[in-house]
């Protein structure tokens, strides 16, 4: 128990917002970490740290090096650089930040994969650079959102707003996760390749870990066919990098449009060389007023959980210890 008006010790660990600071600093005794490295944690810190807010991730290490904590609060819907099986192990909570950013991110989908058919980040640079004032003409896209079959892999949250926006493009939609949603009215495909090899787009929402590791591979994209379009949304390991370049270069398929990549922030050359690619770096939820209502969800999961025992957005994995105080501890 802390005495009366002693706040709270917790880590922010990453590059977190100074809105985020901010507020944590309003309630807590806060210490800013780097990043989630056991290294960097004190003996100090070891002694009374009890939350962590971290953008990025944490390690095993680091969480064991933390022997009172009691809840990660991650930044972000994501949260594979989590280590939530040690989390889990430990009796810690862990927290994301569902739900607000859907639609930026959805959004974002759905311009990245009109820019990339219609190849509009060469069209305005071709206008920049004055050719379109000297005569010359930007030549016609290979590719038009007309009458596409989209195949969305992860239909969460994000890939159902995705879906809800590309109807009103009147192209049809299918899917593929681990189970069939009965709610929807979109086609599921049991298996990422079948649904590869019923549609000419597929859309990556997937989340990262190991069951999702390189899941579009050679195999996936030969399905897609020459006119197919890969867009990347989700994570980058669900895309074998490697097998994309090759596609690329070869024709396989048509073009890409990548938001996340394996080895972020490093983009292979490979990749930026290609001209068939729109390559953005990971702004899905990037905009000002929905990173504003992640940081600010991150802070109330902190805040719920130390002033009433509960977890506002908990990670499915520890959602069955989320709704009473770990260990009988009376916050």
């Amino acid at each position: 128990m802390q005495s009366f008006g002693e706040k709270i010790a917790v880590i922010a660990a990453g590059p977190l917002s100074p809105r985020a600071l901010d507020a944590l600093a309003l309630r807590f005794d806060v210490t800013h970490l780097a990043k989630g490295d056991a290294t960097l944690v004190t003996s100090d810190l070891a002694a009374k740290v009890r939350g962590v807010a971290v953008m990025g991730g944490c390690t095993d290490a680091f969480i064991s090096a933390l022997p009172k904590l009691e809840i990660i609060a991650s930044f972000g819907v994501g949260y594979d650089a989590v280590d939530v099986t040690q989390a889990v192990r430990q009796g810690v909570i862990v927290t994301h930040t569902p739900d607000v950013l859907n639609d930026e991110v959805a959004d974002t989908a759905v311009g990245l994969l009109i820019a990339t058919l219609r190849d509009l980040p060469r069209a305005d640079a071709f206008l920049r650079q004055g050719r379109w004032a000297a005569g010359e003409r930007f030549p016609l896209t290979c590719g038009t959102l007309s009458g596409r079959k989209v195949g969305i892999f992860g239909l969460g949250r994000i890939g159902r707003a995705i879906a809800l926006r590309l109807q009103t493009f009147n192209v049809e939609i299918s899917y593929h996760n681990r189970r069939q949603i009965v709610d929807v009215p979109w086609t599921w495909h049991p298996t990422l390749l079948d649904l590869a090899r019923s549609v000419d787009t597929l859309i990556c929402v997937a989340p990262g870990g190991r069951e999702t590791t390189h899941a579009t591979n050679a195999e996936v994209l030969a399905a897609l066919g020459r006119d197919g379009v890969l867009i990347n949304i989700g994570r980058g390991s669900t895309v074998d990098e490697a097998a994309l370049v090759q596609a690329l270069r070869i024709g396989t398929i048509m073009a890409a449009g990548l938001d996340v990549y394996e080895h972020e922030p490093k983009v292979p050359p490979d990749l930026l060389a290609l001209p068939n690619t729109v390559l953005l770096p990971h702004v899905g939820s990037a905009s000002i007023p929905t990173r504003n209502l992640m940081s600010d969800l991150m802070v109330k999961n902190l805040t719920s959980w130390f002033d009433e025992g509960r977890a506002i957005t908990p990670v499915p994995e520890v959602q069955k210890h989320a709704l009473q105080p770990l260990n009988g501890i009376d916050h």
